[in-house]
């Protein structure tokens, strides 16, 4: 019987080889151009909305190296236009915020633009409409997660000398330390890479001395990878044996979210490395009616106070915030709360519970809750 639950110390190398260790036959994907470093690479202009098409590229995604190249996806002109856009952002946000937080790597050594979705519509609106209008992008995020997906994007810059980004996975189990992603069962570990695609637009030049994304191909297909990547075993073999390609300005990698990856180090004196990192979510991510669980959360906490100190079972209590409280972190407001510290920022759910545990008055929590995302 196949294991419901994972658990880091009981990950197994040798297993995690013998997956990534298996070649990427090229004659499996008809519409690519070819294949480098056991990476998928098609011609953007080439590439038609068909479900053959798209089919081949959800099969790469999920059971080939996990990994696709666009070269060529989106026009010099936009991507120049828009690099304009979001270098003023960050100049502004430079004044006025100070050093940016990053999730893999430290802070300082990147430019970091959160939510630049929003902020280049609200900018530039033609630019957001012609670099969006992309059908590249839209091809990719339907093959992946077919109609009605979100879009969200964060620029990232990392500037000369940039070091590295440990190897990881991403949102949504990828951003849970250990012992949290060990919480939820097997099954749900193979569920969230079908949640979202990850994504990034070169808006320059990328040698390989420029640090462009490392990758490790077919690392997607280790069930347990979302406990096993921050293994020094793990880690040591993905320094040795991970992929790194080049890419020009305006081509676009996408990827499944569990496939082991991290930004290399800009060794050079003079490239600030700029790419825009997309991540498409699935249209299903949501619950089935709009509640406003803030003012739940505030209608119930003086009872919630009355029964802990009437020394009703805190394991109860739990339950009901639970029922009621926002409990993922996501999504969240990243400008007001940078990860400098953690993956995230607490949940409503975490916060009601320290309000709990240290006897806090009603008006001390809604002091504490943000105010609702719009």
């Amino acid at each position: 019987m196949a294991d419901a639950w994972f658990e880091a110390a009981r990950c197994s190398l040798d297993e995690f080889r013998a997956i990534v260790e298996r070649p990427t036959d090229i004659d499996d994907y008809p519409h690519a151009s070819r294949s480098e470093q056991g990476v998928v690479i098609y011609d953007a202009a080439a590439l038609t909305p068909s479900k053959e098409c798209l089919g081949e590229i959800a099969e790469v995604l999920s059971n080939g190296p996990g990994i696709v190249v666009l070269e060529g996806a989106v026009a010099p002109g936009t991507i120049d236009a828009a690099t304009v856009a979001f270098e003023s952002i960050i100049d502004g946000e430079r004044e006025t915020k100070g050093e940016v937080g990053d999730h893999f790597a430290t802070a300082g050594d990147n430019d970091r633009v959160w939510n630049a979705l929003e902020k280049l519509a609200i900018a530039d609106p033609d630019v957001f409409v012609d670099y969006y209008a992309n059908d590249a992008i839209a091809l990719a995020s339907l093959a992946w997660l077919g109609p009605n997906y979100q879009m969200t994007s964060q620029v990232n810059v990392v500037n000369p000398g940039g070091k590295a980004q440990q190897p990881h996975r991403d949102y949504h189990l990828g951003f849970m330390e250990d012992d949290v992603a060990e919480e939820y069962p097997a099954h749900i570990h193979r569920l969230s890479p079908l949640l979202t695609l990850q994504g990034a637009v070169a808006h320059c030049d990328m040698p390989i001395e420029t640090g462009p994304t490392m990758y490790m191909p077919h690392s997607q297909k280790y069930d347990a990878g979302y406990v096993a990547w921050r293994r020094d075993d793990f880690k040591e073999y993905f320094a040795e044996h991970h992929r790194q390609l080049p890419l020009a300005k305006g081509d676009a990698v996408f990827f499944n979210p569990a496939v082991f990856h991290g930004a290399g180090t800009n060794r050079t004196a003079d490239v600030r490395r700029m790419a825009n990192l997309l991540q498409v979510s699935t249209a299903f991510g949501r619950a089935m009616e709009a509640i406003d669980r803030r003012a739940m959360v505030r209608a119930i906490y003086p009872s919630l106070l009355a029964r802990l100190d009437a020394g009703v079972d805190r394991a109860c209590l739990d339950r009901a915030i639970s029922a009621s409280a926002e409990g993922y972190a996501f999504p969240g407001d990243l400008d007001a709360d940078q990860p400098v510290d953690g993956l995230s920022s607490p949940s409503d759910a975490a916060i009601v519970r320290r309000a709990l545990d240290e006897r806090r008055t009603p008006q001390q929590l809604d002091e504490q809750l943000k105010e609702p995302t719009p």
